[in-house]
């Protein structure tokens, strides 16, 4: 008699634990967690029943394919962002290099330009030091000269180059120790271009070139 109940008992439990995996299997397929839509399909049928909004069957569960297909993406997402990152770097090396070679090439530009002032500065200098010297001899010429012989001479010159001589031959002559014949030389000039050169001399600084 005791066997009977026992056996019962055993039967209900087996019942319960089977109607549970059933009520189980019954919410995880309606949450979408497994696929079970071939067995529960009469039930939903049944009863009328619609799973939630967003889960269907061809909903699966996240698994390790998914997993690695994610950290894949991510990383060629990474790579691309770093390579655009290097081809901006390698942009910007090179619009760096370009300038510095338009600065460089500009410096050269400016090297040789300040090279040929300076070469034609030192061609200018050379003359002038060497008309300089002409003009102090044909000075000493006209001062060693007679006066007449040497002004029929200093009327065949342009005005500067007449006015500056008359400059050299009163130095020459200051370094003599002697009076500058200059001014008895205008004296035998003709009035006009004799007036001419005092106005220039005047109106001009007292440098012999």
């Amino acid at each position: 008699m005791a066997s009977k109940g026992t056996l019962g008992k055993v039967i209900v439990l087996l019942l319960l634990i089977v109607i549970l995996v059933f009520v189980g299997l019954f919410l995880f397929d309606y949450l979408g967690l497994i696929n079970a839509k071939s067995v529960f399909a009469p039930v939903y049928s049944l009863f009328n029943i619609e799973k939630p909004q967003g889960v269907t069957d061809a909903t699966p569960l996240t698994g390790p394919g998914d997993l690695d297909a994610d950290m894949v993406a991510k990383r060629l997402e990474a790579l691309e962002i770093r390579r655009q990152e290097l081809d901006k770097q390698e942009s910007d090396v090179r619009a760096l290099i370009a300038e510095n070679r338009q600065i460089a090439l500009e410096l050269e530009e400016r090297g040789i330009a300040i090279d040929e002032q300076e070469k034609s500065f030192q061609l200018i200098l050379t003359e002038t030091n060497d008309r300089a010297s002409n003009i102090r001899q044909i000075a000493i010429y006209a001062y060693n000269s007679k006066p007449a012989e040497a002004v029929e001479n200093l009327l065949e010159l342009d005005d500067q180059d007449l006015i500056d001589i008359f400059r050299a031959t009163e130095i020459y002559a200051a370094e003599q120790g002697k009076n500058s014949p200059v001014a008895y030389w205008l004296t035998l000039m003709p009035p006009e271009r004799a007036g001419e050169i005092q106005r220039k001399m005047a109106n001009s600084p007292s440098i012999v070139p």
